[in-house]
């Protein structure tokens, strides 16, 4: 059964064990995207997915695909990249050009889920402090990166993007090592492809996930601009 939000941002979310199992994970449809929505959605495994013309649409897949920061995998050939210091990382420099490379069309796909209003909610949760963007540079242009949201001891991963060999991985590894620094427990992915799995994300009962979400999301975190944190070389 498919649960209808109304525009009332207090109005709770079903519980996640009611989502559709196919589509996998689909929840409810409608409400709105404040910030008040959004943080209750990502604080119990929900997120918002659709493309443009759709009504809002709101996931918990099962299982979730997750990275632990601190098993994050470097293969050899992107610790070759690493070495080679071709890039500089910076954090919450460039937000809005980061959401937007991501929202740009891909070869394999030509539309986009991220539609105007995700990429206004998410910059409005980026001036609150709680959305954060990973910039990789080349020279002096974006060449890679990524965005999400930081609740507790959690980061939700949203989407990351990529112009040059290695870039989005670039900068994930970078997000991996700074989270890991200040005792963050996870990196929500969403759903898994052989892109993350690559890099060390696997996949976990949703269950397991909304457990550790009720624990993690409430812990102490780094609430504010992350634009004068200096990047550490991951080792």
């Amino acid at each position: 059964m498919i649960f209808l939000l109304d525009d009332n941002p207090n109005t709770p979310f079903p519980d996640v064990s009611l989502a559709e199992k196919e589509p996998d994970g689909l929840l409810a449809v409608g409400g709105d995207l404040t910030p008040q929505r959004l943080i209750q959605a990502y604080q119990l495994g929900i997120f918002p997915w659709f493309s443009e013309g759709e009504p809002i649409l709101w996931w918990s897949p099962d299982p979730r695909t997750v990275l632990y920061p601190e098993k994050i995998k470097i293969s050899r050939s992107l610790r070759k990249t690493l070495r080679k210091n071709l890039y500089r990382i910076t954090f919450d420099h460039q937000f809005d050009e980061v959401i937007r490379a991501c929202a740009a069309p891909r070869d394999d796909s030509p539309g986009t889920w991220l539609v105007p209003e995700m990429i206004d909610a998410y910059t409005e949760q980026y001036k609150l402090g709680l959305a954060h963007s990973v910039e990789v540079w080349k020279e002096d242009q974006l060449v890679g990166g990524l965005y999400g949201m930081a609740i507790g001891r959690v980061f939700f991963g949203e989407s990351m993007f990529s112009r040059a060999n290695d870039a989005s991985k670039v900068a994930l590894v970078y997000l991996s090592n700074q989270l890991k620094a200040w005792g963050f427990r996870m990196i929500d992915c969403q759903v898994y492809t052989r892109h993350l799995a690559s890099l060390g994300a696997e996949e976990i009962p949703r269950q397991q996930f909304c457990q550790d979400l009720y624990s993690w999301t409430r812990l102490d975190t780094q609430i504010g601009s992350w634009a004068n944190i200096e990047p550490t070389q991951p080792c």
